[in-house]
């Protein structure tokens, strides 16, 4: 019996280039005749007519599925929605802008055949903008730092993994989903494969600098200790740098008591240590909202509507 492969894709603002996306899909999959294949195509309540476009989609093509959520519930949350509804022995999740090559996903195929769990697309050369590769950046160093990721490890959006990571990922019910950082917990067998990464033809990101902020927050607070034990050895640091000070204040009194006291610079060691307290209150205030957030059992995302399947109902991940 042919491998079902599910293509579950997060839609936003795509109303010109999905139908697109769709059709290097269909084509991809008719030469790989090995796979059955079905589509996920979940809008994130794009502002736009995007979803107009995915139900006229399901209308011409019975491979594919179309979820609506209720609001903005960012990209990650619109994976953990598609793969609610996913059948496939293998879960492919690309973006809905045509730079990922959807053409290309027999590379990914192979590489799974060939035993990884689960396989991530690697770049060339990115043809994001500046601000997006330097996102990229940040990212990729918080993912190696935060949650341990294998430095010659490159992740991208564009991944497919078996369907037991998919199963573990999926038993995350809480808000704040982070599919890097729960793909890397449920697996080590994670290896990369090149392939061609195009020119947006269409539109701009839709990820802004706010956006991006989000991301690494949710990254390393939802799946990571490590910031609360930076804060603990930079509070032990800063008071044993205080007490040396403090000794050496003393010390330079009793050598030279016609030395004036620094009014200056004790304000300036104020307004620092001040600073970073605020700083590190505010790093603790996060990871308890978060705590107080998912006791309220906030959804992951809710489904106001399903098309082209024959379950049409409401929905809504989490507890």
């Amino acid at each position: 019996m042919a491998q079902l492969v599910s293509f579950v894709i997060p839609c936003y603002r795509s109303a010109l280039t999905i139908e697109k996306v769709i059709e290097e899909i269909t084509a991809a999959m008719g030469e790989l005749t090995q796979y059955e294949y079905e589509i996920l195509l979940v809008n994130d309540c794009s502002p736009d007519n995007t979803f107009d476009v995915i139900r006229a989609l399901c209308e011409k093509n019975s491979h594919i599925t179309g979820m609506n959520l209720a609001r903005n519930f960012g990209q990650h949350a619109a994976l953990m929605a598609g793969f609610s509804k996913v059948r496939g022995d293998i879960i492919v999740c690309l973006d809905d802008d045509g730079q990922t090559p959807a053409n290309e996903v027999g590379k990914l195929l192979a590489e799974i055949e060939n035993g990884s769990d689960v396989v991530y697309a690697k770049y060339d050369h990115k043809k994001h903008s500046l601000f997006r590769n330097f996102g990229s950046k940040i990212n990729e160093l918080m993912t190696r730092f935060m949650l341990g990721k294998p430095k010659e490890l490159y992740i991208s959006s564009y991944f497919a993994a078996k369907r037991f990571v998919i199963e573990e990922v999926k038993r995350y019910q809480n808000a704040y989903p982070y599919v890097i950082g729960l793909v890397l917990r449920s697996t080590k067998s994670i290896s990369n494969v090149m392939v061609t990464h195009r020119e947006r033809e269409i539109g701009t990101s839709g990820y802004t600098f706010k956006k991006l902020i989000g991301l690494w927050v949710n990254g390393f607070t939802s799946f990571s200790v490590k910031p609360l034990r930076i804060a603990t050895i930079f509070g032990a640091l800063c008071a044993f740098l205080g007490f040396a000070y403090g000794v050496y204040t003393v010390i330079k009194k009793f050598v030279n008591p016609a030395v004036p006291l620094g009014f200056s610079s004790m304000m300036s060691a104020q307004m620092f240590i001040g600073g970073m307290i605020l700083l590190m209150l505010g790093l603790i205030g996060e990871y308890i909202g978060r705590i107080y957030v998912c006791m309220n059992n906030s959804p992951q995302f809710v489904v106001k509507e399903v098309v082209g399947d024959t379950t049409n109902e409401q929905e809504s991940g989490g507890n």
